[in-house]
């Protein structure tokens, strides 16, 4: 049972929480519109994803579709290569299918309130709420892992469900949607797991706990894989393959052929290590004559921008300078990967790796 405040101080809590959110909340672009197309996409990219990564995506992403109509009319290959990077693909095939329903079904127009906006593709509680209250000022809760932390420990409270009746209760009518936004806020840059910064808190004087209290953070075990993948160019043209529709992650995206491991590291170009879910892979690009023993499409250098790449197959295009590198040490790989598939020897040196 959570430790309810009363209704005498819930206004100057409500109101110590908006003044510090005007004062201290972070300038994304997101925050500056009403728009419910552009915070929907927000909000879609923003699930399991840290907004330092959603940053350069989603103007990038605005500017390819820039309105509902654009975004259900391009092919969801399309869609699925601006979202190249950002992961969990399935957000984004369930945003192009939500705008479809969108423009078929809804004539053009948005849900106006949040649980109509559960109907659509990909969208349950949390994301319905956060679109509704910010767009519409409709009065419904927000409920995620930073606004219940906050909760569990402001309130003393013992699980999530608790948590989503207390947002509720606390909840500025007047301002909802500043207000999920703001108890958000708090949760990312304040009341953090581990140890919270209690002293930047301005509701302190109403929590609790003051302190991490009784929250455990319960990440899985990471594991370690190595791989090596194939870097096959042909005049202007590299080799991909394309995993099946069906496959549970990134189907239907474009990647380098899988290989064995190299019997000699003269083969290895360069590594890179990449993360998906709970795997840490350290990916060997190794040196391939040719895809004669491969199965997949030669793709022109030029068109490679408009493919729905795999993250994993951008990051070692870029760090083989063939698209644009974001990166260090562009001048030194591109050296190494022109010297190695034209066949010189040269020297081996130190392989770069990130």
């Amino acid at each position: 049972m959570f430790t309810r405040i009363s209704s005498q101080r819930l206004p100057y809590l409500r109101r110590a929480l908006l003044e510090w959110y005007d004062q201290n909340r972070r300038d994304l672009p997101w925050r500056n519109t009403r728009d419910p197309y552009r915070i929907w996409v927000s909000e879609i990219m923003l699930q399991q994803t840290r907004v330092a990564a959603v940053l350069p995506r989603y103007g990038k992403f605005l500017q390819r579709f820039p309105s509902t109509e654009k975004l259900a009319s391009a092919r969801v290959a399309s869609v699925l290569a601006e979202w190249s990077g950002l992961g969990y693909y399935r957000r984004a095939r369930n945003l192009h299918a939500a705008a479809k329903v969108i423009m078929h079904e809804f004539a053009g127009k948005f849900p106006d309130h949040s649980d109509e906006w559960r109907k659509l593709p990909g969208i349950g509680r949390y994301t319905a709420a956060a679109i509704a209250s910010i767009s519409l000022e409709e009065p419904v809760a927000v409920l995620d892992g930073n606004v219940d932390r906050v909760l569990r420990r402001l309130l003393h409270s013992a699980s999530s469900s608790q948590s989503l009746k207390a947002a509720q209760e606390l909840l500025d009518r007047t301002r909802p949607g500043d207000f999920n936004q703001a108890i958000m806020e708090l949760g990312a840059t304040a009341c953090l797991p581990g140890e919270p910064l209690c002293s930047r808190c301005p509701v302190s004087s109403f929590c609790r706990t003051r302190g991490p209290g009784e929250l455990r953070s319960s990440k899985p075990r990471q594991r370690k894989l190595s791989v090596a993948v194939a870097l096959v160019i042909r005049g202007d043209s590299v080799f991909l393959v394309q995993r099946a529709g069906g496959e549970r992650l990134m189907s239907g995206m474009w990647e380098l052929p899988r290989v064995d491991s190299p019997a000699h590291d003269r083969e290895i170009l360069f590594t890179v290590r990449h993360s998906i879910t709970v795997t840490n892979y350290l990916v060997s690009v190794v040196v391939r004559p040719g895809a004669a023993n491969l199965k997949g499409k030669w793709i022109k250098k030029s068109k490679l921008d408009r493919l729905a790449l795999t993250g994993l197959t951008k990051k070692i295009l870029r760090k083989a300078n063939i698209i644009e590198e974001r990166g260090p040490h562009v001048a030194r790989t591109q050296e190494t990967v022109r010297r190695k598939t034209n066949g010189s020897s040269g020297s081996r040196g130190t392989r770069p790796t990130i």
